[in-house]
């Protein structure tokens, strides 16, 4: 019965990666990884920014709904709340919607309330967010004033 030979022809080596091929490939992952890594965090500040100037936009549309109804803004006292419901310091709006002109206020990215400024310095009404460190007057609050370098 020579046609059944035996499938082995000698003494095969165990077969597998040596420590240098592991440590290439290791390495490879490595330099993806810290290329790839800081690309994905400054995606996340960016999100975050551009999600501020996207809320600041919508709030001053709301606020454009507020004037219609009220024939003026709300005041820097009476806050972004006045687009919640019926402001309880004067100048209180004589047709103010039922339900408000929002349901809710949005929180900026970083967890903080958005401001209103109205008077505003720059513009008859300004809101702004503290930005990423939560300090009033810094160079990374965003507002009105400066949301299309966002958008």
């Amino acid at each position: 019965m020579k046609a059944f030979r035996s499938l082995t022809l000698g003494k095969h080596k165990a077969q597998g990666f040596t420590l240098i091929e592991v440590m290439i490939v290791i390495f490879i992952i490595g330099m993806i990884a810290a290329l790839v890594i800081p690309n994905v965090g400054g995606s996340k500040s960016t999100a975050e920014l551009k999600k501020a100037a996207i809320d600041i936009q919508n709030l001053e549309n709301a606020l454009q709904m507020y004037k219609l109804n009220a024939n003026r803004f709300p005041t820097t006292e009476q806050g972004l709340e006045a687009l919640v419901s019926i402001p309880s310091i004067e100048p209180i709006p004589k047709n103010y919607p039922e339900g408000g002109i929002i349901n809710r206020l949005p929180q900026d990215p970083w967890g903080g309330d958005y401001k209103l400024l109205s008077p505003g310095e720059i513009k008859p009404v300004e809101i702004y967010s503290l930005g990423p460190d939560g300090i009033e007057g810094t160079e990374d609050d965003i507002g009105s004033w400066n949301i299309n370098e966002y958008l």
